[in-house]
């Protein structure tokens, strides 16, 4: 089948899902089997695509012209690849892990959750395989806009302010920012199509290159770069199977993968390297991973330490593009996959936690590992994975980023990198310890067992990832290889 018809299936599909939650409201079993098979049926014609592209470069296919020189348009190359395959195959996962968590927590609306949800996947296979800044801004806006009703899922007061500060934030800074950075951009360049080696190279100098990226990474509010983080924490009352699409498969991946395209597809990493235009970037960067985790520390409730920990994690793959060295893309674009597949193991372990226990605090979890022996071993896993443990995944994104800032010569990132370790390990194990290993004296585990099969079971798919992507880790670098060009340098 032709690359392009696949393109636009794996689209398509997420779409006819959100449509058949509508029209099937009433018949749960079928609208919810209906949904699984179109994530299945994406992530088949995602997989269709890597047989054909492999870690090549399609050609352009242009859905419609705008302006001249300016299309809505779609490309598959490797970084993208990796995200559409990221989002589209976890979409499965987390679908029936939504399953078992909407119906085990008596939520309602379930029809509306799923078609947004799905939208919301459409989405981000649109952000993967735009061919310019301007369709990638487009299905970045469309995201931002079908997870605004997930996070107010609740209607409480509580789900009402947390989805405004979500949405105020992230369309702020679009708005303000990261639209004024596209704009400015094409005015100097008269294009806005991903290039390898970047479109801005003799086209701006001086001072204009910082500035430029500043207005980019700030304005993907979706990589949630202090002090643009405030929404991240907030959408925590959104129930957990939307923290998972959030923090894993669609929102925030779609903002540092966002932000790995601008530096390398946009400025290009020649030029942020001669100019040192993104040294300052890199600072803040470290400021985030580090900030975030000692806040992380702080936090007894399970959702919110989880909710810093993302924004620690998100700041190594900005970190990755700020260093301005073929490693440090490749680390970023591995921690893509590694965090995604550790972080929604977390996220799912939280939410079965939650559904059979109804706590939300890590102060009240001691001895559950006992009669939940599945949920935190899962959970257990994917925190190893998240700290950058061999054998699992994480370890080989954390050893390209530290490989990139020595090859940057940049001591103070890998100083950044290490002590972030050791703060992942003080926020995420004694979790795993108050659970497995400790016992209360108010024997809270009394009449508690493992969370419903559709909660339990997708985690451990996902802690079993953790360790496949260990073994996966030199393929998967090779992949991306042709996004730096030849040579790990």
């Amino acid at each position: 089948m032709d690359v392009a018809v696949l393109v636009f299936l794996a689209i398509l599909f997420p779409t006819l899902a959100s449509v058949t939650n509508m029209a099937y409201r009433n018949n749960p079993n079928l609208r919810d089997s209906v949904t699984f098979v179109c994530a299945i049926l994406a992530f088949a014609c995602i997989l269709g695509i890597l047989n054909i592209v492999g870690s090549g470069i399609s050609e352009e296919i242009v859905l419609t012209e705008v302006f001249e020189g300016l299309d809505i348009a779609f490309r598959v190359e490797p970084l993208g690849l990796l995200f559409a395959m990221v989002a589209s195959g976890l979409w499965g996962i987390t679908h029936v892990y939504a399953i078992g968590y909407m119906r085990g927590n008596n939520e309602k609306n379930h029809p509306r959750f799923f078609a947004c949800f799905s939208i919301a996947i459409a989405a981000a296979v649109g952000i993967a395989f735009s061919a310019n800044m301007l369709t990638l801004f487009l299905f970045y806006e469309l995201l931002t806009v079908s997870t605004y009703p997930l996070v107010a899922h609740k209607g409480n007061a509580k789900a009402v302010y947390g989805a405004r500060v979500y949405l105020a934030v992230l369309i702020g800074t679009s708005v303000a920012l990261l639209l004024t950075a596209v704009i400015w951009t094409y005015t100097l360049t008269g294009t806005l199509d991903f290039v390898q080696g970047g479109i801005l190279a003799g086209k701006v100098e001086g001072r204009i290159v910082p500035i430029l990226l500043g207005l980019y990474a700030f304005g993907i509010g979706k990589a949630a770069l202090m002090p643009f983080h405030k929404w991240l924490p907030s959408a925590m009352v959104a129930p957990t199977p939307v923290s998972a699409l959030l923090h894993a498969v669609a929102v925030v991946k779609a903002g540092v993968f966002t932000m790995l395209k601008v530096g390398v597809y946009i400025f290009g990493i020649e030029l942020l390297a001669d100019t040192g235009a993104s040294e300052w970037l890199m600072w803040v960067a470290a400021y985030s991973i580090i900030t975030a985790s000692i806040v992380a520390i702080m936090h007894d409730n399970l959702k919110r330490r989880l909710a810093y920990s993302t924004v620690s994690q998100l700041g190594y793959i900005t970190l990755g593009m700020a260093l301005a060295t073929k490693m440090g893309i490749l680390g970023g674009g591995l921690h893509i996959a590694m965090h995604a597949l550790g972080k929604i193991t977390l996220f799912m372990c939280a939410g079965a936690i939650y559904v059979a226990t109804r706590k939300t605090e890590i102060s009240q979890m001691t001895g559950l590992g006992q009669t939940m022996p599945v949920t935190f071993a899962a959970f257990g896993i994917g925190a190893l994975s998240i700290i950058g443990l061999p054998p699992l995944g994480g370890s080989w994104s954390k050893w390209a980023l530290i490989v990139g800032a020595a090859d940057a010569g940049q001591l103070i990132a890998i100083f950044a990198l290490m002590l972030s370790s050791i703060l992942n390990v003080a926020y995420l194990l004694p979790v795993v310890a108050k659970g497995a290993f400790l016992k209360s004296d108010d024997n809270p585990c009394k009449g508690v067992r493992e969370a419903p099969l559709f909660c339990c079971l997708p985690p451990a798919i996902t802690a079993v990832g953790c360790l496949a992507l260990f073994f996966w880790g030199g393929m998967l670098l090779d992949f991306l290889q042709p996004v730096v060009g030849d040579g790990h340098g």
